[in-house]
């Protein structure tokens, strides 16, 4: 067996030496697995000389691209009227602005194309859901950006669908509205009719909102505007690196991409 013994980087002398022997004032460079992801692939920073061959570097870069260029998935839940919609459209703008390529599925929309004839049932509802989640999922494994809006009133399919996302590239956003604010919104009359008993189980009134335990986000509609909300979004989305802070002049260095919607 040949023993394996932890070298450190000599810059001065631009060489590898055993850490057994070397002298404790010696000037060291060493860059950690964390570091590698986090402070030069998530960064978009090529690894230095010294750690690895120029041709690896370029491979990891390729493999691993930084977090700005990751997919991504923004989902919107709370209840009919709260203003996801309203808010996931302000996003959009401030994400195409940006330089990321977004694409939109609004819940009412999928319903009409990707879910036409699903009822209204949990089992319906669900398996609604679920289709947008495998959509959203497909876009952020080609690094986009899903911007999804829709009721998903059960906790445990919004779960399952950030384990199909990937954890980490999954931001809950509860548009948390009360239901009286919400009622008064009601520009389709789907409230007014859920009271007359013209339609059953509409969530919120006689099938249960099951709100998020611990969402990334939680936003107040009743004092800010969409505006404003989605300004917190993406602030979020900028210190978790999803998004390149715009230089001085006004850009981040690309282009606007353009906005796919599922409609």
């Amino acid at each position: 067996m040949v023993p394996c013994h932890e070298l450190l980087y000599l810059p001065d002398e631009e060489r590898y030496e055993e850490l057994s022997r070397i002298p404790s004032a010696t000037r060291t460079a060493s860059i950690s697995g964390t570091q590698v992801r986090e402070q030069y692939l998530n960064q978009g920073r090529l690894l230095p000389d010294w750690f690895t061959r120029p041709e690896v570097a370029e491979i990891l870069a390729e493999t691993y691209p930084p977090r700005h260029r990751q997919g991504v998935c923004i989902w919107f839940t709370g209840l009919s009227g709260a203003g996801k919609s309203t808010t996931a459209e302000a996003l959009t703008v401030l994400l195409l602005e940006h330089g990321r390529q977004v694409t939109v599925l609004d819940g009412d929309v999928v319903r009409t194309h990707l879910s036409k004839g699903l009822g209204f049932s949990k089992e319906d509802r669900d398996t609604n859901i679920r289709r947008i989640g495998f959509v959203a999922a497909e876009v952020v494994r080609h690094g986009g950006v899903a911007v999804c809006a829709a009721v998903s009133p059960y906790r445990a399919t919004r779960n399952d669908i950030r384990t199909l996302v990937g954890a980490e590239h999954f931001v809950e956003v509860l548009v948390d509205t009360p239901l009286e604010v919400c009622e008064t919104r009601d520009t389709k009359g789907m409230y007014a009719k859920a009271r007359r008993g013209e339609i059953k189980g509409f969530t919120g009134l006689d099938d249960p909102y099951e709100p998020p335990e611990t969402p990334e986000i939680s936003l107040d509609t009743v004092i800010h505007t969409p505006e404003d909300n989605a300004r917190r979004i993406l602030q979020h989305l900028l210190q978790r690196g999803f998004v390149r802070a715009q230089t001085a002049g006004g850009t981040n260095g690309t282009q606007a991409a353009p906005v796919e919607s599922l409609q």
